[in-house]
């Protein structure tokens, strides 16, 4: 049972929401559904996918489509076709092993949001297991292997919502249009 869903989206999240092109997005270990029903807002078709069946319950709505599914159960297959998102939105969730699906499951010209717990989170707070927590600049890394273009990467102490050291990447598919990448909040276009 979700005790204390999160309500707020993440700052990070809300920055570069609007240079996802239009198109499904899909909204990975999606909580009660704070991203998915902001990406969903902005106009996107959304599949919210989580585990956890009572988190679901809240995260429905207008244009979104909730999926149960445990990623981390023995033999769990990955549910997606291979380009299949404009975009695609993690946060506060690491499963190593499907960071390559991950990047697949990316259309050419989408955009992949990427925020968690880094190194040093240990010191702050949960999660504290180091197998839940990003090595320095292991994003970064991931991106550069899976040919996405980075077009913004943090990594340090973050003091809101609470205080964590965290990990964010904002990285387009290999065929995103680097124009498209309106990092100021700010469009030339009227």
């Amino acid at each position: 049972m979700l005790s204390h869903p999160q309500t707020q989206v993440s700052s990070w999240v809300a920055r570069f929401a609007t240079i996802i092109p239009p198109g499904e997005v899909l909204d990975l270990a999606c909580g009660s559904g704070r991203h998915a029903r902001h990406l969903a807002a902005l106009g996107h078709p959304v599949t919210a996918l989580d585990r956890d069946a009572d988190a679901l319950a809240l995260a429905a709505g207008p244009g979104i489509t909730t999926m149960q599914y445990d990623l981390e159960a023995d033999g769990a297959a990955w549910p997606f076709d291979a380009g299949r998102f404009a975009g695609i939105v993690v946060t506060n969730y690491l499963h190593r092993s499907l960071l390559a699906q991950i990047a697949a499951s990316l259309r050419p010209d989408g955009v992949l949001l990427y925020e968690t717990f880094a190194i040093g989170n240990e010191t702050l707070g949960k999660p504290s297991n180091r197998a839940f927590l990003l090595a320095r600049g292991e994003l970064l890394r991931f991106a550069q292997a899976h040919g996405l273009a980075v077009l913004a990467f943090e990594d340090g102490y973050a003091a809101a919502p609470k205080p964590a050291m965290l990990q964010r990447l904002c990285a387009g598919g290999a065929d995103f249009p680097a124009g498209n990448a309106v990092l100021d909040g700010v469009s030339g276009q009227e």
